[in-house]
């Protein structure tokens, strides 16, 4: 009965034309995609290891849930921020179009700003 959401959630992401996401959380010797993803190559642009850096520090630096969906959500989307920072500084860093050198600018101002909003919560809460 446990594979009935896993089979649910394929079907819906195939249904609506999408693949379902490998997560760390598989534990069924089954390859995960992303995580192998993640891992760095020796051929690996300078960019292209920024990217995966900052997912990975995400993934690695995200606090554990603690079953208060607000405080979970804060602590959660403070470690997403962070990395969404780390990567436009990578685009900065080494893109050359401008359209997403902007973005990835609005993208450092919008984040850096919620992060202080997250930040003060956190603290206003005890956390």
């Amino acid at each position: 009965m446990k594979a009935f959401p896993l089979i649910f959630g394929t079907l819906v992401l195939t249904a609506c034309g999408g693949q379902p996401a490998a997560t760390s959380h598989q534990t069924d010797g089954a390859p995960n995609r992303h995580s192998d993803q993640m891992h760095l190559a020796p051929n690996d642009s300078e960019a292209t290891r920024a990217y995966k850096e900052s997912m990975t520090a995400m993934m690695a630096n995200a606090p554990a849930f603690t079953g208060d969906a607000d405080a979970d959500f804060m602590q959660q989307m403070r470690v997403h921020h962070v990395a969404a920072v780390a990567m436009a500084q990578a685009e900065l860093a080494h893109g050359k179009d401008a359209e997403a050198r902007k973005l990835a600018q609005t993208v450092i101002d919008a984040q850096q700003q919620e992060i202080a909003q997250i930040d003060r919560w956190l603290r206003g809460k005890g956390r």
